[in-house]
């Protein structure tokens, strides 16, 4: 990897127009490229509204193989550019198999590899595992012309051992595209402690792992499908680096294009002062792997 990486980080609402979506997404690309980012972050399932707030069979139409329409076009844009552009997709892998899939696209245009989202959420508002079969790819960090990414998706941030499993599988930062929010109707204290969790929870990745962490959120009000309820998709896009200080950040409530230059050879200099990796038990680990200890 270089050893300095300029990021670009697109957060933006959606509509339920699908061009319109990806155009507007194009022409962010194109601005990060213009500002000098060679890897642009895309947030999760930018190609449309975000549909898992309501079980609707009907919302499979919008799942789309891969390769297929959206890497085909994020892929020519990825070429034309010279840019690494990570992307969320709705995959449908067969009849009645779905995932919701992180695809990354290198420079020349090519898939350089997905990853399935692996925790799969079902909460009001976030019915996922009625939609997303679990990924069954596992942890592994997808190499590209940049170097080597520890691509998540969301849900799977709140999970220390997934951000463990990339770290230790080589992965020189870790990607996260997003789209979490509030309830409108939370009060603010029950909004802030719940965005201060979310920040606080990845930059703890980046502190114990020793890497950057980069999160592209979705913004914006979005209306369930049977107008019984919303979610303010709460932005707040940033950067951190590898003892967990904040290298951006954006706002609430705007779109906006966040470019952040990182200096990868810090995570090296930051493990020889802090080496959690060393310092693991990992010989009294095994209950790690047990649903609770009773």
């Amino acid at each position: 990897m270089n050893q300095k990486l300029v990021v670009g980080m697109i957060q933006q609402s959606c509509s339920s127009n699908r061009s319109e979506n990806i155009d507007k997404t194009i022409k962010s690309i194109r601005k990060a490229a213009e500002k000098g980012a060679e890897l642009v972050v895309l947030q999760e399932l930018h190609c449309g509204p975000y549909f898992c707030q309501t079980e609707d069979t009907a919302a499979f139409d919008l799942a789309e193989p891969i390769p297929g329409p959206a890497t085909f076009e994020f892929g020519k844009i990825a070429e034309e550019l010279r840019v690494v552009i990570v992307s969320s997709l709705f995959e449908r892998r067969a009849a009645g198999l779905y995932h919701n899939t992180s695809v990354v696209l290198d420079k020349d245009g090519s898939i350089a590899g997905i990853y399935r989202k692996m925790h799969i959420p079902d909460d009001p508002g976030f019915y996922e595992k009625f939609y997303f079969t679990p990924g069954d790819l596992g942890f592994t960090p997808i190499k590209t012309s940049l170097g080597t990414l520890g691509v998540l998706v969301c849900w799977d941030q709140w999970y220390p051992e997934a951000a463990r499993l990339m770290a230790l599988a080589g992965a020189e930062m870790l990607i996260y595209p997003t789209a979490i929010g509030w309830d409108p109707a939370d009060s603010q204290e029950e909004k802030n402690r719940q965005i201060d969790a979310w920040v606080t929870v990845q930059r703890g990745h980046a502190v114990a792992n020793g890497i950057p962490v980069i999160c592209a959120n979705r913004v914006g009000l979005e209306h369930s499908a049977d107008d019984k309820g919303a979610i303010q998709f709460w932005g707040n896009s940033f950067a951190a680096g590898p003892q967990g200080e904040l290298l951006a950040r954006a706002g609430s409530n705007g779109e906006e294009l966040l470019i952040v230059e990182i200096k990868m050879t810090r995570s090296e200099e930051v493990r020889r002062i802090w080496p959690f990796l060393r310092d693991r038990r990992i010989d009294e680990y095994g209950d790690i792997v047990k649903r609770f200890r009773d």
